[in-house]
């Protein structure tokens, strides 16, 4: 019932910076800038911080959009300033946080953590739903109530699904997708205690889906 693809962007550059705080990361901002940190799955040893381009982020992000970008990797490549040949480490990493101003929403820091082959990582995966034109409960005037906007997995670094699509084309009036109904490879385990939870329901009325809501 659901299904996950991968897709490739390109390689996110960064400079390294030494110290932290208020100041410093005002001052990269007012530079273009964003105040990043990649974390290590595994060890404190390989914990970077770092700046990144605002343009180049926010290229990223128009081409990927939100909640993927969460759940998609991308090549990292550190160098030692704007514009530089040298390059002083790269690997692979994912998207864990995106912080922004509540007021303007300009994104203020980003964090990543490395997302090298072999590592394992436990990834917030977007639930897309389709077959909605399709769907029985819907085209009698039935609702689509959307209970879980997300499913956590521990995967593969090298097999991160940016999403999960859950097909809703067979669904009558009433009846739910559960976490169980959903098929993915066997290398992602589902991280719930609970897989009777349902994902989502066809209600009724707008009031029979407020009460899946509770």
């Amino acid at each position: 019932m659901s299904k996950f693809w991968r897709r490739s962007y390109h390689t996110i550059q960064a400079i390294p910076r030494e110290i932290s705080g208020h100041r410093v990361s005002v001052r990269e901002r007012a530079q273009g800038r964003i105040p990043t940190v990649v974390l290590s799955p595994t060890t404190l040893s390989r914990k970077r911080l770092l700046t990144t381009e605002t343009k180049q982020i926010k290229a990223v992000l128009d081409s990927v959009h939100l909640p993927f970008f969460c759940s998609t990797t991308f090549p990292l490549q550190i160098r030692p300033g704007s514009g530089s040949s040298t390059l002083l480490e790269s690997g692979k990493v994912l998207p864990l946080k995106i912080h922004r101003d509540e007021a303007t929403g300009k994104i203020l820091n980003l964090v990543f953590v490395w997302a090298e082959d072999g590592t394992s990582l436990k990834v917030d995966v977007p639930i897309v739903f389709k077959g909605e034109d399709k769907c029985p409960g819907l085209n009698k005037g039935g609702f689509l109530r959307k209970i879980r906007p997300c499913l956590k997995f521990l995967c593969p670094a090298e097999s991160i699904p940016p999403k999960i699509e859950v097909d809703v084309s067979n669904l009558d009036i009433g009846e739910k997708v559960y976490m169980h109904d959903v098929t993915v490879d066997p290398y992602l385990k589902l991280l719930s205690k609970d897989d009777s939870i349902p994902i989502c329901k066809i209600g009724s009325t707008e009031m029979d889906n407020y009460e899946v809501a509770k």
